[in-house]
């Protein structure tokens, strides 16, 4: 299958990063990455990068507030809130519902503030989950049992969430009003699909590890290669997207860069 954007096409946005497994922006425009040894970086919109804290631990994924605090998924230490202004960090959680987050792999927020985490458990164990954070304290279970719950993505709604279970290939959705049950909705995205980024007309990208591939799945469940990059440079182990103006930012978690590509 030729992909739609060849590998040609993306450039080095952010260089000599320590092997950055996501990306976000903030409001300001700025794109937040973490660091294999814990780093959590700032990177302006010309690539300037600056380390503005560090977890001491391997980063996953990470996702803005409320208050603009940076949220982090740090696998040995759970969820931790960063201050993005000042660097200074505390745990958010190590548990939830009482047990403890094994793998904090990747947070989301929704418009009312809830926090969804994926907790992806040990692999091919299937004692994966996904967990929820509401804004007064409470915590409730969603999926579980699961395989890796690895990445998120909500859509337009905010009533139908999406997540990858990395372990068969697989991208599932789960209706929050009311609470269903975890529904294919795509099947052999990849190789260890990891990431996920929905964009306005309600396609859902996915970043595939393990086969250095992004694919593009319509809401009808249609896939097409998006990109692929067979040399493993510009996209290098792709793990998580992101999207600012009109261009597709990854995360390469082979490498020291974030890429990105005009869509």
């Amino acid at each position: 299958m030729t992909p739609i954007i060849p590998a040609d096409r993306f450039e080095i946005f952010a260089n000599n990063l320590d092997h950055p497994e996501c990306v976000a922006f903030d409001e300001d425009g700025n794109a937040w990455a973490g660091g294999e040894a814990g780093q959590i970086y700032r990177i302006d919109p010309k690539g300037n990068v600056e380390q503005v804290a560090n977890l001491g631990s391997f980063n996953a994924g990470l996702a803005f507030g409320p208050n603009r605090d940076l949220f982090v998924c740090n696998p040995a230490l759970g969820v931790v809130r960063v201050d993005t202004r000042t660097g200074k960090h505390e745990l958010f959680a190590s548990h939830a519902c009482g047990e403890k987050l094994i793998c904090a792999n990747y947070p989301l927020f929704d418009m009312g503030g809830y926090l969804y985490v994926t907790d992806s458990g040990h692999w091919m164990k299937r004692n994966g989950r996904v967990v929820c954070f509401s804004p007064d304290g409470r915590e409730a279970t969603l999926i579980k049992p699961f395989g890796y719950a690895n990445g998120l993505a909500m859509d337009e709604t905010w009533e139908r969430l999406y997540v990858v279970e990395s372990d068969t290939n697989t991208v599932f959705y789960l209706d929050l009003n009311p609470i269903g049950v975890p529904t294919v909705f795509a099947t052999e995205v990849g190789r260890m699909p990891d990431g996920l980024a929905i964009d306005a007309a309600a396609n859902v990208y996915v970043a595939c590890y393990a086969s250095d591939e992004i694919w593009r799945i319509t809401r009808r469940g249609e896939k097409e290669l998006l990109a692929h990059d067979p040399w493993a440079i510009k996209l290098s182990r792709p793990t998580n997207i992101a999207f600012w103006d009109d261009m597709i930012y990854v995360s390469n978690l082979g490498r020291y860069t974030i890429t990105r590509a005009k869509l």
